[in-house]
């Protein structure tokens, strides 16, 4: 039983890091749950404290991932139709089979938005979609840091108490 909750386990983790790119999976949150998994092995001693320290990080980072893009977006004089271009354009970007297409895409995905709300104004839609790209930007990144400490946490533990697991 062990193996299984540490196999799940760990592809959660995998799943968070997925999920800090992708809009629709809660990154950190899900490399929570492959810790909690972790930890609810035999093998590995209950940590309550650790435990609800990466919660609250996890919370934390999932609260902040819907404000961080709006600051972005409002400090720059963005928009809602910017933030949404954003977040189609990632899409399209992930399924494009083009280099670091989910960055390019989230750009002129927020670029397209903006000049959809200000047709006349180019530079004032290239502003608001630099806004709404450095917020999707900020955003992602301390989601990736976080699942990926996780993910790194998950792997130190596993390492640590690997005779007691097998």
């Amino acid at each position: 039983m062990d193996v299984i909750l540490l196999i799940v386990g760990f592809l959660l983790t995998l799943l968070g890091i997925a999920g800090s790119f992708l809009p629709v999976l809660p990154g950190p949150i899900m490399g929570w749950f492959g810790l909690l998994l972790l930890y609810l092995t035999k093998a590995v001693p209950m940590s309550y404290t650790f435990l609800g320290i990466t919660l609250a990080i996890a919370i934390l980072i999932w609260i902040l991932d819907y404000i961080i893009p709006a600051m972005g977006t409002k400090k720059y004089g963005g928009t809602k139709y910017g933030a949404i271009g954003t977040t189609i354009g990632l899409i399209i970007g992930l399924i494009a089979p083009i280099p670091l297409g989910f960055i390019i895409g989230a750009f002129l995905g927020a670029l397209i938005g903006e000049l959809i709300h200000d047709a006349g104004d180019f530079n004032k839609a290239i502003k608001g979609a630099i806004g709404s790209f450095l917020g999707f930007l900020a955003s992602t990144g301390l989601k990736f840091m976080v699942a990926f400490i996780f993910t790194g946490l998950f792997v130190y533990k596993t390492i640590i108490y690997w005779d007691t697991i097998f």
